[in-house]
């Protein structure tokens, strides 16, 4: 019988780079379907910052740790190679949890079907976890006006570059903060955006005094780091604040301090923290949210792809180091 390797985690994240120390490739022989299971191959696995999080012991989250000596946790887009399940076919293009793994059985949960037309890049750089995190968090939590000021953090990210996007197609004026000159070109050349900061070299206080000069109405946070607090600072009044991610604190030994709430109540400022595993139910209504932007045009990516299954275990510090250049994700 044909087999296929899946990538275990057997240790939690010690301070140190991610690397293979911390996991363990097996192989398996490929299994059968059974009376309403189908079987997944996949061919292209989503690599995002969360994944660290995963893999802590921290029980107080918004999703349990990943067991020890169990399959890492990921979302996949792959094709259905066998079926004894009445919604899913042989030759359905799919996309959802399936974890470091080359095949993957299911009975359905949590895996959508999508359009034949739809490539696995496209799937998991628009249509996954990205595409889905940035409309909630934008649409639903930022609740953007046209004519407002928005500033995103991590913006040349999978996330970031997307909510930019959106916004600007809604008309908002959108600022993005990114960790290099090439990544700032790209968003505003490219993805259209009306100005970036380089956290790494710019003059974080006086750039953005210059590029909001009537503040700031929606802040997405999805890095944390020392520009947070003055983007915190230019807030305007009923602003909001949308926590997406804070990766400059995910492997600090001690989380950075967060501002003083009186400008909580001279602003009236809304701050809400969002976690898309609350809302995968409503994946649908997402999707049908952000669908016409995709197709009006107004939504580019570009996705930085690794080779092979074992490319996993090192791929997350691209994220630490900032070396990735657009979404993340591990062809299989």
């Amino acid at each position: 019988m044909s087999q296929y390797k899946e990538i275990l985690l057997t240790a939690r994240p010690d301070g140190n780079p991610v690397g293979p120390h911390l996991f363990e490739v097996v192989e398996k022989d490929i299994p059968t379907p059974g009376e309403g299971e189908f079987l997944i191959k996949q061919t292209h696995m989503s690599m995002d910052p969360a994944m660290l999080g995963w893999m802590s012991p921290d029980e107080d989250s918004y999703i349990p740790p990943v067991p020890l000596n169990t399959r890492m946790r990921a979302s996949g887009y792959g094709e259905v190679v066998a079926s004894k399940h009445s919604d899913f076919n042989v030759g359905d293009k799919v996309m959802g949890m399936m974890g470091w793994t080359e095949y993957a059985l299911s009975n359905g949960q949590g895996i959508n079907k999508l359009n034949a037309q739809v490539d696995g890049e496209t799937a998991l750089a628009v249509f996954g976890l990205p595409g889905l995190t940035a409309t909630q968090g934008l649409f639903n939590i930022g609740k953007p006006k046209a004519g407002e000021t928005l500033i995103v953090t991590g913006a040349a990210g999978s996330v970031g570059s997307m909510v930019g996007q959106l916004a600007k197609a809604d008309g908002l004026r959108v600022i993005g903060v990114v960790g290099s000159d090439e990544k700032a070109e790209w968003i505003v050349n490219e993805l259209g955006f009306d100005g970036a900061i380089n956290y790494k070299t710019d003059d974080l206080k006086s750039k953005l005094a210059e590029l909001t000069p009537d503040g700031i109405d929606v802040f997405f946070e999805n890095t944390g780091g020392p520009i947070q607090k003055y983007i915190f600072q230019r807030m305007n009044v009923h602003g909001r604040v949308v926590v997406c991610g804070m990766i400059a604190d995910y492997t600090a030994e001690a989380p950075s301090p967060g501002p003083n709430w009186i400008p909580l109540i001279k602003k009236r400022l809304t701050v809400q923290g969002f976690a898309m595993p609350d809302h995968l139910g409503d994946a649908p209504q997402l999707l049908e949210k952000l669908s016409p932007y995709v197709m009006q045009g107004h939504i580019k990516y570009r996705t930085h792809a690794l080779e092979g299954l074992e490319s996993a275990m090192s791929a997350l510090n691209l994220f630490f180091t900032g070396d990735n250049k657009g979404k993340l994700l591990i062809k299989l």
